[in-house]
């Protein structure tokens, strides 16, 4: 990741990003939460190089997923889990949407049900192998549900975080208004990257994912380190899963850090954000120093002292 010298003065970027969890069996009484990330091709202009989350930004056909009957809840209940009043329910609904239709694109992962219990006149894996055949005849996602009489499974997934890209990112050449999703892996499902905008995938614990940022083995922005900070307190994916069903999304606004040269970006609860109550629980401030963003207290300190 390269240093961003530019203020950007443009419009946010409306995006989704999908957060896939998994138990690791350790022990039958000892599951372990599992994270995925994405290898961002080092060819891409937003976080190349960088290990990341599933998602990508709004597509315009994931707000005709509504009213064309593709989703299995109502429009105010999604808007509600949503928790955000300026945003309107059109748009809440395509957030979910949009989440789950780049979980498809990106790592291959579906969450869909049947419309009218087809699934008890066909097997349920011929469907989701009809599925993927049609989109890689270049059917489009949402065509391919349409014509096979599915819905996407939004139950599945729960609204966990709302980031704000500064105007002066630290690392980014975009700006975005994206919100992160949590979502179980489903039975039978496998998650892989796509060979074509990612070009490597691998499950970590939270712990493990930071351990190999510390190393150098891996790249992450400020916002996967603070997402895998917060993941790090919770022993199973269900428990993470069930944490963020009762709570509301945390929104995140970072603020852009120049101190004589040296570049960072702080989190609310840091005495230079506006916002003076702590909302995460690592550390308050970042520093992007040789390639990478560290807290004053250390980059080992992101594997043991958070």
């Amino acid at each position: 990741m390269e240093l961003n010298n530019e203020t950007l003065n443009v419009a946010l970027k409306d995006a989704a990003s999908l957060v896939l969890l998994r138990e690791r069996a350790v022990g039958l009484d000892h599951p372990s939460l599992e994270v995925f990330l994405l290898k961002r091709h080092s060819a891409s202009k937003v976080l190349g190089g960088a290990y990341v989350f599933p998602g990508g930004k709004l597509d315009a056909q994931d707000l005709s997923a509504m009213p064309r009957g593709l989703v299995d809840q109502d429009g105010d209940v999604l808007h509600a889990q949503l928790a955000e009043q300026t945003t309107s329910q059109a748009l809440g609904v395509a957030l979910f949407v949009a989440a789950l239709r780049e979980a498809y694109e990106e790592c291959g992962v579906l969450w869909i049900k049947s419309q009218d219990g087809l699934e008890r006149v066909r097997p349920w894996v011929k469907t989701k192998d009809d599925l993927r055949a049609l989109t890689k005849s270049g059917v489009d996602f949402l065509a391919a549900l349409e014509r096979l009489q599915l819905q996407l499974d939004t139950q599945a997934l729960v609204p966990w975080s709302r980031w704000i890209t500064p105007q002066r990112p630290t690392v980014s050449t975009q700006r975005f208004d994206a919100r992160f999703f949590l979502g179980l892996l489903p039975e039978l499902e496998e998650a892989s990257h796509d060979q074509i905008e990612t070009t490597h995938s691998a499950w970590f614990t939270p712990q493990e994912a930071l351990q190999a940022y510390v190393r150098g083995d891996i790249e992450l922005a400020a916002p996967q380190i603070m997402c895998l900070l917060e993941l790090k307190q919770f022993k199973s994916a269900r428990a993470a899963w069930t944490a963020a069903k009762r709570a509301q999304p945390l929104f995140i606004e970072p603020q852009s850090l120049d101190d004589h040269g040296r570049r960072g970006v702080c989190f609310p609860g840091d005495e230079l954000h506006p916002v003076k109550v702590k909302a995460l629980s690592g550390p308050t401030r970042l520093w992007f120093s040789n390639g990478q963003f560290q807290p004053e207290s250390g980059l080992d300190s992101l594997t043991t002292h958070y």
